[in-house]
């Protein structure tokens, strides 16, 4: 069970094309936002969908895959870990974001959700 202590798996649907860095010490990551849907009825018994965001950050090989493969529209399996971190914008306010390190990518459907 020691491996479970942090670990994300997401199925969705990708919200725009991936944003790829070209770091100067040669290394490569990959943004992607990710939506997932949760379905529910409410208490009048209608079908309610919630819709969250996750922002998804991949290194290495994985930003091949994504550049290559995945787009707008693509629906993708993740598994990963949550990471957070903070940092201040240009205001001086401190701000702090939550993402999701992929270490796994499994492609589902087609392109555009086809």
């Amino acid at each position: 069970m020691g491996n479970l202590r942090n670990k994300v798996q997401l199925i969705g649907n990708v919200g725009q094309d991936p944003a790829i860095t070209d770091f100067e010490n040669g290394k490569r990551m990959a943004r992607v936002n990710l939506a997932t849907n949760d379905h529910y009825k409410n208490s009048e018994g209608d079908r309610i969908t919630n819709t969250e965001w996750h922002t998804l950050i991949a290194w290495g090989k994985l930003v091949d895959i994504i550049e290559g493969f995945v787009a707008k529209g693509k629906e993708i399996a993740v598994e990963g870990k949550l990471t957070y971190r903070s940092y201040e914008d240009k205001e001086g306010n401190k701000r702090f974001v939550t993402e999701d390190v992929v270490s796994e990518i499994l492609l589902l459907g087609g392109n555009n959700g086809e």
